[in-house]
C-alpha cells in the first residue's frame, strides 16, 4: 500500500470517531457516551474494510479506545479477551494442533475426496460438499487450510501448474472456500462468529446455550444454502470442461499414507469425545454444571499435552508446536467482536441505534428480517462474519427487544445473513489466494454468489419463522 495513502487511512479512523462522537454527541444529537461507542465502531469498521493496519490490530482498538475516553468500565471490555468462548476456540485449536505432524488432516481430506471424478462439475460438487461437511466439525479456516494445498497438489498432478493464470483453479479453490463458509453456519464449531453469536444469545437470556438448539434451527438453511451455491456454480460455463487423473491421484495419496497410526486414532478420538460432548451437554448439564463446551475442549486438547505420541517418542503436543498451530490471530479479532459488543450495548449506542431503526415502523414481519439480513451481509462482506456479528447481533436484539418482540428468532434469521463472505481476499478466502487464486477472478465470480447466498438466508429465515412455532424456544 502507498504510504501516503496508509497514513491517510489510519488519520481517518479515529477522525470518524471525533466527528461522530463530537458531532452528534456534544451537539446533542445523541446521548454523549453512547455517540462515543458508535463512534468506535465506525472507527474499527473503517479500519477493517481499509486495512491500513492488520485486521487483528484493530481488534485491539476497544481497549484502546476505551482507555482514552473511558466510555465502559474497562473491566467490561478486558474481560472479553479472556471469556469462556476465547476458551473454546483456544481449545479447539488445541485439539486440531497435532494433526499435520501426524497426518490426520490429510487423511481425512483424502479420504473424503478419493471418489472423485474428473469432470469440473465433478470437482466442484465434491469439493464444495466436503468442505461443507467438514466445516460442521472443525473451523472454516483450518478446512481451507487443509483442503487449498491438496487442491493445488492436485491441480499440479493433472498439469496445471500456474494456479492464478488456470481456469480450473478458480471454482475448485473458490468451492473450498465457499463450502466451509456454507457449513460453518451449521454448526457453533464452525467459526469464531458463530461462538460470538451463542455468547450474545447468552447474555440476553442468562442461561446456557446449548448447541444442539443451533444445529436443529440452522439445519434448514445450511441444506438450502448448500444447494443454491452449488447450483450457481454448476449453472456457470466452464472454459474446462475435465481434468485427468484426479481420481488416480486421490486414490494413490491416500494409500500412500497406509493404515491409520496409534496417534492419529487417539487425536481423532478426543476429537469426537469433545464433539458429542458439546451436542449432547443437556444429558449432563445438572450432574457436571461447570464442564460446558469450552473447558471439555479446554481439558480434552490439554490431554494431548501429556500423551506420548508412538512415533516421535515424545509428546503429542509440545508447546512449540502448540505456540506455531494455535491461531492467535483468530482469538484476538474474536476477542475485539465481543469487546465492541461491550462498548455498544455498554454505552447505550444499541439502544439509540435500536430507537432509530424502531421508527422505521418496522412490524417483526418481512421487512424487519430483510434489514437485518442485508445489513449482516453487507457487513460481512466488508469486513467478515465475526465483525458482522459483533455489529450486528447487539442491535438486532435491542430493536427488537424495543418492539416487544422475541429476539432469538431475528438473531438467528439474521446469523444466516452473516454467515457468508464471498467476495473480498480476506478471512478464510485470503488463503487460496495466498496459494495463487486471482482476487479480481474471485471477486467476479463472488458477486453472483453473495447474491444468491443473500436471497436464501432471507426467505429461509422468513419462511422457518413463519412455519416453525417453536423457533425462538430453546432448550
Amino acid at each position: 500500500m502507498n504510504s501516503k495513502k496508509r497514513i491517510m487511512q489510519l488519520i481517518m479512523g479515529p477522525v470518524l470517531y471525533l466527528l461522530i462522537s463530537l458531532g452528534l454527541g456534544k451537539s446533542g444529537v445523541i446521548d454523549y457516551t453512547a455517540a462515543k461507542g458508535i463512534g468506535t465502531a465506525v472507527w474499527m469498521i473503517y479500519w477493517w474494510v481499509a486495512r491500513p493496519v492488520a485486521i487483528t490490530v484493530t481488534a485491539l482498538l476497544p481497549g484502546v479506545i476505551n482507555a482514552l475516553f473511558n466510555i465502559v468500565p474497562m473491566e467490561d471490555v478486558i474481560s472479553q479477551y479472556a471469556s469462556s468462548s476465547i476458551i473454546l476456540i483456544f481449545g479447539s485449536c488445541l485439539l486440531t494442533a497435532p494433526w499435520s505432524e501426524i497426518g490426520l488432516d490429510r487423511r481425512i481430506s483424502l479420504k473424503a475426496l478419493s471418489l472423485i471424478g474428473p469432470s469440473m462439475k465433478s470437482q466442484i460438487t465434491v469439493w464444495l460438499l466436503a468442505a461443507v461437511v467438514l466445516s460442521n466439525m472443525m473451523p472454516n479456516v483450518v478446512v481451507v487450510a487443509i483442503f487449498t494445498p491438496i487442491a493445488v497438489s492436485m491441480l499440479a498432478a493433472a498439469g496445471y501448474k500456474d494456479i492464478k493464470n488456470c481456469e480450473a483453479a478458480t471454482p475448485i479453490l473458490c468451492a473450498i472456500a465457499w463450502g466451509s463458509q456454507v457449513g460453518g453456519a451449521g454448526t457453533p464449531l464452525g467459526g469464531a462468529m458463530n461462538i460470538t453469536a451463542i455468547k450474545f444469545i447468552e447474555d440476553f437470556t442468562g442461561t446456557e446455550f446449548m448447541y444442539v438448539d443451533w444445529i436443529t434451527r440452522m439445519l434448514p438453511f445450511t441444506v438450502i444454502s448448500t444447494v443454491a451455491v452449488l447450483a450457481t456454480m454448476l449453472l456457470k460455463p466452464m472454459e474446462t470442461t475435465s481434468l485427468s487423473g484426479t481420481k488416480e491421484y486421490f486414490e494413490k495419496c491416500y494409500r500412500e499414507l497406509g493404515p491409520m497410526k496409534k496417534d492419529e486414532k487417539i487425536s481423532l478420538v478426543l476429537f469426537v469425545v469433545a464433539m458429542l460432548g458439546s451436542f449432547i451437554r443437556p444429558l449432563y448439564a445438572d450432574l457436571l454444571p461447570g464442564l460446558v463446551p469450552a473447558y471439555l475442549f479446554l481439558i480434552l486438547g490439554c490431554i494431548n499435552f501429556v500423551i506420548i505420541s508412538t512415533e516421535k517418542k515424545e509428546m503429542l503436543l509440545t508447546w512449540e508446536k502448540a505456540q506455531t498451530e494455535v491461531m492467535w490471530g483468530m482469538l484476538l479479532l474474536f476477542a475485539g467482536g465481543l469487546a465492541l459488543g461491550q462498548i455498544l450495548t455498554g454505552s447505550g449506542a444499541n439502544d439509540t441505534i435500536a430507537s432509530f431503526v424502531s421508527g422505521m415502523n418496522l412490524s417483526g414481519g418481512f421487512g424487519t428480517v430483510l434489514i437485518f439480513t442485508i445489513f449482516a451481509c453487507i457487513i460481512s462482506e466488508m469486513t467478515n462474519s465475526t465483525v458482522s456479528a459483533a455489529v450486528t447481533l447487539p442491535i438486532v436484539i435491542g430493536v427488537t427487544q424495543k418492539m416487544g418482540l422475541n429476539p432469538i428468532p431475528y438473531v438467528f434469521t439474521t446469523v444466516m445473513g452473516m454467515n457468508f463472505e464471498s467476495i473480498l481476499p480476506v478471512s478464510v478466502r485470503a488463503i487460496p489466494v495466498s496459494y495463487g487464486l486471482d482476487p479480481s477472478k474471485l471477486m467476479k465470480n463472488g458477486f453472483v454468489v453473495a447474491l444468491v447466498r443473500m436471497v436464501a438466508a432471507v426467505l429461509t429465515g422468513y419462511i422457518t419463522m413463519l412455519i416453525w412455532p417453536g423457533f425462538g424456544n430453546l432448550s
